[in-house]
């Protein structure tokens, strides 16, 4: 070999960047937030999967706190509420649905126990807004409205506050002391509640109150009616007068055989109370089947319970002295009933009409730029204000479901639209995160745990009594099924990314921190993506070099 000997083999390429030995890389993994179900159905815009982690946790106060940031009536709400966001719940295609409304009443009635209350603001805005009516989206609105801190008034015709939760739903389903200590909470907040007192020319009131906006949330207190042949007065009443009469204690019995007309949740409520009133027998006659009821089925399935019958199918035709004649219907091919010729006799001392409610709006229909549809009153749907400005309306008083939890949606964002204008900016929702839908979920990780549910007083016993007929979850029940929850869309730190990586390209960041990835090892294998149970993990495309 001539010259100097020479080493074949090439220098290391020290200094140059890192070569890979692998494949390229085309994608890589990123940790997501997605919308959970249960939060996408509630009206009143709870973060549920948020609070069911807290309660989780064991911590009752900060599940509590992070509930009533949305809704401040959590006691109420796990028992009135028709909880829509169960029927949403992904759990319900595994094991069945988390009793989500059986946590939000544990925590409820907690909060009461240990007399939590609500932080006064710190500042005040300097503003004055005036709610009419005291019902759920009345009292959710000034919650709302005083912790945005401005001062507010709710007048209502009412001797007590509440509204139709006071005066349509019976005790049995909300006791009076739960109502008051929710309602009492927002009194010690700094809510002034002026009772008895009918707002007749809103105008007036406004300028000599010197409130700079509205929110009218008058409920549906007014009955329709129906005109029946040979009607007599004295024996028929309109089931909103009823409830009512009982709630002031200006009814105290019910004797005799009593029928209720309609099949709406207040049909259920009167036939339930005419009941615990002492009828001897009490029977509802609706005109559709059971299939068609406005009436939650639960409702429907309690008062049957009770010793309640309910006749589908029928419509009174006349009354008689001590008795009904009713015609059998039929359905067409549109479903829609109709007559049919035949007659039955239904023996009734008592007729209570429940056909329907309206809200009391004649007080609105003077003010310039205010527009109706019957008894409601039309609003934009994105900010809820009236064609007048620094009117809002909400809950009954505007189209839309006659819900408690719709109502309290209502008020809050009314509260939030009404900030916005008495500051003189816009306001507009956050943008929603896609849906974590029961198809995006890793089910393996999940075992099967039948839900626990509220444990509901025996019928016989029951049907004499104003005592609430459901008792509630204990506190290991509460724990147990907050941690049924999926947590659907959303990290919960299971370590599942980090033990499935070949990698080692999960860093753990500490609890509650979540985790990272460190892409200078990550090979874009998906591992960890197709591993985590609740699709908190996406795979994207590789950002191509210069962006």
């Amino acid at each position: 070999m001539s010259g100097p000997e020479r080493d074949l083999t090439p220098l290391a390429p020290l200094g140059l960047a890192r070569l890979r030995s692998g494949p390229v890389r085309t994608q890589r993994p990123v940790y997501v937030d997605l919308l959970p179900p249960c939060n996408a159905g509630c009206p009143a815009g709870e973060n549920i999967q948020a609070w069911l982690a807290q309660m989780k946790a064991g911590d009752h106060e900060a599940a509590w706190r992070q509930l009533t940031a949305d809704n401040p009536l959590p006691a109420i709400h796990g028992r009135v509420c028709y909880h829509p966001c169960e029927a949403a719940c992904n759990r319900a295609e595994l094991d069945g649905a988390v009793s989500i409304h059986g946590v939000e009443r544990f925590l409820g009635d907690l909060a009461i126990e240990r007399g939590w209350g609500f932080e006064r603001p710190t500042t005040s805005s300097g503003r004055r807004v005036l709610v009419v009516g005291s019902g759920p989206s009345g009292l959710s609105a000034a919650y709302h409205l005083t912790r945005l801190g401005h001062s507010v008034t709710v007048r209502d015709s009412g001797e007590q506050p509440g509204g139709m939760m006071r005066y349509g739903i019976p005790a049995y389903r909300l006791p009076r002391d739960v109502l008051d200590a929710e309602i009492g909470r927002l009194a010690d907040l700094g809510v002034t509640f002026e009772q008895g007192h009918r707002v007749e020319d809103l105008d007036r009131e406004r300028t000599e109150g010197g409130f700079d906006a509205v929110f009218v949330a008058v409920g549906a207190h007014l009955s329709k009616h129906v005109d029946i042949p040979n009607q007599d007065a004295g024996r028929v009443l309109d089931a909103v007068s009823f409830l009512r009469d009982v709630e002031t204690g200006e009814r105290e019995g019910l004797t005799g055989r009593v029928a209720v007309y309609g099949g709406g949740n207040t049909a259920m409520d009167a036939a339930r109370v005419a009941r615990r009133l002492g009828a001897e027998d009490t029977v509802i006659v609706y005109r559709r089947t059971r299939e068609q009821m406005p009436a939650h089925e639960e409702e429907a399935r309690d008062a049957e319970e009770e010793g309640i019958r309910i006749n589908w199918l029928r419509t009174i035709a006349s009354m008689g002295e001590h008795d009904l004649t009713v015609e059998l219907q039929e359905l067409d091919e549109h479903g829609k009933p109709h007559g049919t010729g035949r007659f039955e006799t239904l023996e009734a001392d008592t007729v209570i009409l429940a056909l329907g409610q309206a809200s009391d709006t004649t007080f609105l229909r003077g003010i310039p730029g205010i527009e109706f549809d019957d008894d409601t009153v039309r609003v934009d749907k994105a900010t809820l204000m009236t064609g007048a400005p620094g009117v809002f309306a909400g809950g009954d008083a505007v189209p839309s479901q006659r819900t408690v939890t719709i109502g309290v949606g209502h008020g809050k964002r009314a509260a939030r639209t009404i900030d916005a204008w008495l500051r003189d900016t816009a306001w507009a929702p956050a943008p929603k995160h896609e849906r974590a839908d029961f198809d995006k979920l890793n089910l393996w990780y999940f075992g099967e745990h039948d839900r626990r549910e509220q444990h509901e007083i025996d019928a016989a016993a029951r049907s004499h009594t104003f005592d609430e007929v459901l008792t509630g979850l204990t506190p290991v029940e509460a724990t147990y099924e907050a941690g049924r929850c999926l947590s659907c869309g959303n990290c919960f730190e299971c370590d599942g990314c980090l033990g499935a990586c070949p990698e080692d390209a999960v860093i753990k960041l500490g609890v509650g921190l979540r985790y990272e990835f460190d892409l200078g090892r990550c090979t874009g294998c998906s591992a960890c993506y197709r591993q985590c149970p609740v699709h908190a993990i996406e795979m994207v495309p590789e950002p191509r070099a210069g962006g």
